[in-house]
């Protein structure tokens, strides 16, 4: 049985790794405080990432998957742990700047990204620092996850106002287009790695195409089983304030990925999976006031 150490594992992306791995017949652990329930059949190292000390020395971990979000998260871990083999750590689109050639390339140049701010920044400081200690480590960079457990009010706010049998406020003419990646896609793409172990290690992951924001929309109300009446939103008005993704257009080339893993699941039957997590756990996403402000300012 191989082992592996999975960084939190109680929301979203690191849960669906955890659950993914236990489900393969893997000994999974999970490195996280126990302040939300755990996956069913982990073993949990119940600690504060940045305060861990001599606690990981005993173990020895196949591979390390963790979604660090800064250097400081990445140095105090390679300080703590002892043997381990494999590191794969989930970084973001949102190293690319968005002056960069698009569709962004591997090799592209990382930086400062007006859109996503500290956020990038620090995912740019994070993989360096593992890279420092680990050259050989897997850094994967997705664009928007969605899927099961996503407790970020994306997908979720759309079901919300379908099962409300609300009109859409869309940001202008709603051609603006979006890159997904399911969670489980990324999960299987992690045990791709795991098991063939590609020579590139620096890889983009996502959908190869795009769909627009009108399309996804449509998608989102079709999965509730309604139609999607929209409202254009003029383009002086902020968008962040009633539109859960910024007016920032961006796309991946994923040629690495659809070497090792051509297929990535349609978006139509993520999103239906989306919804029934988001039936039974609406009260797990951090609800944002789009709402609000499109009946106080827009409707």
């Amino acid at each position: 049985m191989k082992t592996i150490l999975v960084t939190g594992g109680t929301v979203f992306v690191s849960r669906a790794a955890a659950e993914y791995f236990v489900a393969k017949g893997w000994e999974v652990y999970v490195l996280n405080r126990n302040s939300r329930k755990q996956p069913k059949g982990v073993k949990l190292i119940e600690a504060d990432r940045h305060r861990l000390g001599e606690l990981l020395r005993g173990y020895h971990f196949d591979a390390v998957i963790d979604t660090a979000y800064t250097a400081e998260d990445v140095t105090l871990l390679m300080d703590a742990l002892g043997d381990f083999g494999e590191y794969i750590l989930i970084s973001s689109s949102a190293v690319y700047p968005e002056s960069g050639t698009q569709p962004f390339r591997e090799e592209e140049p990382v930086g400062a990204n007006c859109y996503w701010g500290r956020y990038g920044t620090d995912k740019i400081e994070a993989e360096a620092a593992l890279l420092k200690r680990k050259p050989d480590a897997y850094i994967l960079r997705p664009p928007y996850l969605y899927g099961p457990m996503n407790d970020i009010y994306r997908e979720a706010y759309v079901f919300e106002c379908a099962k409300k049998d609300r009109p859409f406020y869309l940001p202008k003419d709603g051609t603006m287009g979006l890159q997904f990646f399911y969670v489980g896609d990324l999960c299987r793409f992690i045990d791709v790695i795991l098991q063939k172990k590609p020579e590139q290690h620096l890889l983009n992951v996502g959908n190869p195409n795009a769909v627009s924001i009108r399309e996804w929309v449509e998608l989102c109300y079709e999965t509730v089983g309604k139609r999607a009446r929209f409202i254009s939103v003029a383009k002086d008005v902020p968008q962040r304030n009633y539109f859960c993704f910024s007016d920032y257009e961006y796309m991946l080339d994923v040629t690495g990925q659809s070497r090792w893993m051509p297929d990535t699941k349609p978006l139509r039957e993520g999103l239906r999976e989306a919804f029934l997590w988001y039936e039974g756990h609406a009260d797990q996403v951090e609800r944002r006031p789009y709402i609000e402000y499109v009946d106080e300012h827009l409707a």
